[in-house]
């Protein structure tokens, strides 16, 4: 039996610091909740909130321990995208590594995403 392709995948430091941020929470949470919203002068910007649980039609994605529920909304934009996370002097955050980027905007706040086609998702189901 073939499994499921994957929508996204994390490196260990994305999922040490979803763990950490599931640790610290002020309530029970199931993992983290990853979408796209309209916004910003790219036109795109990554979301990403606490799931107490997955919403209907939302993909789960377990990876290296911990969970992330991807908005159903999202995933032709997040189709193939590795989650990271990467800390410097002045910053650390989440950064999404995803092929279907096209360009993003210099203050780095919001993207431009083309979807997947639809069609070339059925070869992975």
């Amino acid at each position: 039996m073939a499994s499921k392709f994957q929508v996204l995948s994390l490196t260990d430091a994305a999922a040490d610091r979803i763990k950490a941020i599931i640790a610290d929470a002020d309530r029970p949470i199931a993992g983290l909740r990853v979408g796209v919203k309209n916004g910003g002068c790219a036109g795109m910007s990554y979301t990403m909130e606490y799931a107490d649980g997955p919403n209907p039609g939302e993909d789960k994605v377990e990876d290296r321990g911990v969970t992330v529920f991807v908005d159903p909304k999202a995933l032709l934009f997040l189709l193939g995208t590795q989650m990271d996370f990467q800390t410097s002097k002045l910053s650390s955050q989440f950064v999404f590594n995803n092929p279907n980027q096209t360009s993003a905007c210099g203050c780095g706040e919001s993207v431009a995403i083309t979807p997947v086609n639809p069609e070339m998702m059925r070869a992975f189901a």
